[in-house]
């Protein structure tokens, strides 16, 4: 994990009580980072994250944050650059996945699942963009979705989300470079407390059929790929969606 160069590197990481980001968070550490954790509501959870990365080698704290609020985003990153100093990294990880067929999709539902997985994600990564390109170097990645990339059928405001944060990430690339690297991680089916349901309901055998690998992918083997991207190792990558989905999307874009 030294080899990542990421000793002492400071790295936000939104949703990190639980998933794909409680697993970055324990990568992070063993990797020798040092983790603002953020959480919405599972306080003891982040502090779990917490412990797990400062027993792996690193440092680590808990932030306690309701996304869906603009300024609550704010006030996030002010706390934790005055708590950190600075940040070196960031992964946008936060967000929901509800079930949202046509014939019941409400523009509520439309607008809470954007607001949080595509509108918090930009007030999160905007002033830390500022912040990085003030000191002149940072990595932010953005876990964006197959469904981004494909669709989903029965999740239109999910996939509309994703698809925006795979623009955003473009976006922000060439408008921060060279000094700072953004790029995104798309998943593909992975087994955490949101898609557990689905994966071991009547449904989920179908899914997985369609996964050359054959299974869903496990939350560590998604982290593997956003501490890649936080370190220096992935230099010359900017605007990237690197596909992480067993081979069920194999998309450029």
């Amino acid at each position: 994990m030294k080899r990542l160069g990421l000793e002492g590197r400071r790295v936000l990481v939104t949703g990190g009580s639980r998933g794909i980001g409680r697993a970055t968070v324990r990568m992070l550490g063993e990797a020798g980072a040092k983790i603002a954790v953020h959480y919405a509501r599972e306080a003891e959870a982040a502090q779990a994250a917490v412990d797990e990365a400062v027993a792996a080698g690193g440092a680590a704290e808990a932030f306690g944050a309701d996304l869906q609020r603009p300024e609550a985003c704010a006030a996030l990153v002010e706390q934790v650059l005055q708590r950190f100093g600075g940040l070196d990294g960031l992964v946008v990880n936060h967000g929901v996945w509800e079930p949202a067929p046509i014939e019941r999709l409400d523009a509520a539902t439309w607008e809470r699942t954007l607001d949080l997985n595509l509108g918090a994600a930009f007030a999160v990564a905007a002033p830390v963009a500022r912040h990085m390109r003030e000191r002149g170097s940072g990595a932010i990645v953005l876990v964006a979705s197959t469904a981004g990339q494909r669709g989903e059928a029965g999740y239109a405001p999910y996939a509309a989300s994703k698809a925006g944060l795979i623009a955003l990430t473009k976006s922000l690339a060439s408008e921060l470079a060279p000094a700072v690297r953004v790029n995104a991680v798309a998943p593909g089916w992975v087994m955490t407390d949101m898609s557990r349901d689905a994966l071991l309901g009547p449904d989920g055998p179908a899914a997985l059929r369609k996964i050359p690998m054959g299974r869903a992918g496990e939350a560590e083997e998604l982290a593997g790929p956003i501490a890649f991207l936080l370190s220096d190792l992935a230099s010359y990558l900017y605007g990237e969606v690197l596909c992480a989905n067993g081979g069920a999307v194999m998309a450029s874009g």
